[in-house]
Parts: structure tokens; sequence; C-alpha cells
């Protein structure tokens, strides 16, 4: 019987202020906290509490058979801890109906996997830490920052106790493959893989309310149908998302809000299908055959490599700088040093950065905070070389 797993991410970065050179040695304050107050405030109001109301009423209304799962990131959980007590409050309303699965990630949303593993185990085990503490579960799935997933990093997970892994449902790895079967990653023993159906997912992430779709208007019954027509034999249609596909535009644009409000109701008309957790269905299935992935994948439309955050000269100086402290800042036994570093390795940061495709997306220059890919490089140079500089004096004091 096959499962309808619905995954949606959730993260804000903590964006960092204008940083001039003139600020280095004098100001060692590098978070804009005024302007991320604001973008919480307005999430929390428009996104956050609406969504989690509605999610909460669709449990209760089919009476826990409708299931779901989040992946929130030890950023936003301590702006929320901080500021929006509210917010936290409602996910935990989520998390005490027992229909709701918290999926482990890396605590600073960050690339660290690709320069430290010891960094990457040090932020999932936080991760899994504040998940346990603020929702009474211990994490036993795991998602990468962009779905960025390769045999290395499935390695690791399986030593550290995860049981399932999510990735992006990438060609290069499942080839001619469905990505609704349940996997095992090349090398691993225990951990499964639940690849995401692109196709499906973006459906509702992306063309719901695109007028020039060939489909649209998309209605709950046409998509149920659609996940009806998969066959029986399948294991999982994992439809993984971002959690501001809820927000205020888009719900106006898309209709959103009705369109999850009348879906599980009609996909679960079918006896043969239900809604489970990523947990549930790797604790259902067995895997179908091995896959391995070399290379690393991500969740990235154009280039599902890690082009976002590295593509160019300025990512690369940067986050090769960034890693390159670690040795520095763990001498220097300083707690709030060792944060503020995991805080520089925020992957947003890096993707400001990104000139490839910038004239054709033109979402990507109203997200950026700084003006421009190389306005937001010098900001952050000028912050790291401050910080370089306070942890040389910590060192000499």
């Amino acid at each position: 019987m096959p499962g309808v797993c619905l995954h949606f991410h959730v993260h804000l970065p903590r964006w960092l202020r204008h940083y001039t050179f003139f600020d280095i040695d004098h100001d060692h304050v590098y978070e804009d906290t005024e302007r991320n107050k604001q973008v919480l405030d307005k999430l929390s109001d428009e996104c956050y509490l609406p969504a989690n109301s509605i999610m909460l009423d669709i449990i209760r209304r089919h009476k826990g058979d409708f299931r779901i799962a989040f992946s929130i990131t030890g950023i936003l959980l301590d702006q929320l801890e901080q500021h929006r007590r509210d917010v936290l409050k409602s996910f935990k309303q989520l998390a005490d109906t027992g229909c709701v699965e918290f999926v482990g990630d890396t605590y600073y949303h960050s690339l660290a996997f690709l320069f430290s593993t010891r960094e990457f185990k040090e932020q999932a085990t936080l991760q899994r830490k504040k998940i346990k503490t603020l929702f009474g579960q211990i994490p036993t799935a795991f998602r990468h920052t962009a779905l960025i997933y390769n045999n290395d990093l499935a390695g690791i997970v399986e030593k550290m106790g995860y049981g399932v892994i999510l990735a992006d449902g990438e060609p290069r790895v499942l080839g001619w493959r469905s990505p609704n079967h349940v996997y095992q990653q090349a090398g691993c023993k225990k951990l499964k893989v639940l690849f995401r159906n692109e196709r499906l997912s973006d459906d509702i992430a992306v063309r719901l309310a695109d007028p020039q779709w060939l489909e649209y208007p998309l209605s709950a019954a046409k998509y149920a149908h659609w996940i009806h027509s998969i066959n029986d034999s399948e294991d999982s249609i994992n439809l993984f998302m971002d959690y501001e596909i809820f927000d205020e535009r888009r719900r106006e644009e898309k209709g959103i809000i009705e369109f999850i409000d009348l879906l599980p109701g009609e996909i679960l008309k079918h006896p043969n299908f239900s809604f489970r957790t990523p947990s549930e269905i790797a604790g259902d299935c067995d895997p179908v055959a091995q896959l391995d992935a070399m290379d690393v994948i991500s969740s990235t439309v154009d280039e599902p490599d890690l082009t976002a955050w590295i593509g160019n000269t300025l990512q690369k100086d940067a986050i090769n700088t960034v890693y390159g402290m670690e040795t520095k800042v763990r001498r220097s036994k300083d707690e709030n040093c060792l944060h503020t570093w995991r805080m520089l390795q925020a992957s947003d940061h890096f993707t400001c950065m990104r000139t490839e495709g910038i004239d054709r997306e033109d979402a990507q220059k109203y997200s950026n905070p700084y003006g421009s890919p190389y306005d937001a490089y010098i900001n952050y140079m000028n912050i790291i070389d401050d910080f370089s500089g306070f942890l040389g004096k910590l060192k000499r004091s």
C-alpha cells in the first residue's frame, strides 16, 4: 500500500548587517538584529502560525490518518525561542498529536559536511538534542541542507544512528528507476533512502498558480487522481517542499490553503493509500535496490550540484576562508566565538554571492539583502576579517 510522505523544510537565516571596511576592529556585532526580527515576525504571522493552525485542524479532522514531517533548522528554533514563543508553541501542539515526525538537519543550515566531518557531526548532534528538548523526539530520519547527498554523507549519517535519509530524486542517481520506492545506499548496511518525487512536489510548490501551466487550475481532486494512478506495488510518494509555500503572498496567488485543506480527504478516499512519515515508511518497507551516488547531488533547480554555493570565485574564496578558520576557532575554546563561526557557515550567505543565472531568476535579486553578489561577498569578507582579528586578540590575551 503506497504511503504519501509529506515533508516540509522550515528555515530562516540570520542575515548579516551592513558591515563596512571602517567597522573592522571597531564593531564585533555582525547580525542585522532589527531586520531579522522584522522578517521573523512577518513569516510568523503570515506563514508559520496560519499554516500550523491548518495542519493541526487537518490532523484532528482525519483523526490521525493525516501524518506529516518537519525539518526545522536550529537557527530558526533559536529565533523562535527568543522572539516568537507562540510559533514554537504551535509546533509543539503539532508534536503532541503524535502525527508529526521531526527530522534531523544541520543546526546552522550549513555545508559543513563538504569541509569538516567533525563540524558536520557536531551540528547534526546539536540539532538532534534541540529537537529532543523542544518536542520530545529523537530524530531517526535526516535531511541535509538543500537535500545534499552522496555516498560519503550516507555512510556518516548511518554511523550516527539514523535509519533513513531524505534526498533529491536526481536522474543521475535514480536513472530509469522510480523515486517512489525505498532504496539503500551502496556501502550502507541499514540506512534507507527516500527520494523526492520532483514532478509531484513541484506541481504543488512551483506550478500550482502558474496560469501558463497546462494543468492550471489544479484541484485537490485532480492531484489525488494522479497519486492514485501510481502503481500499488510502489512504496512511497515523497512530497518534499519548503514550508514558505504557505506565506501570505503565495496563499493569495495560489489558493494553496484550500488545496492543502482538501487534499488529504481526496487522497484518503482510496483505501490503498495512506499518509506516513519518513521513519514509518523506512520501517515498513524493504529497499528494492542499492544505489550509488559518487557525486554530490542537491535539490537546486538548474544545477543539481553545488553551483548555488561554490559556483564562482567569490563563493569559493568566502567558503574556503570561513572553514579554514576551524582550527583557530576551536583553539580559542570560546563558546561565543564557536557560535559566531557557525552562524557564518549558513549556506544562505553563499547563495547571495551567486552570479550564475541571476538574470533569469528575478527572485534571486529580491531575496538578496546585500544588493548584489559582489556586495554580499565584500560585506561577508569584511566580517571575516574582523572576526579573524578578534580571534587573534583572544589568543594573545
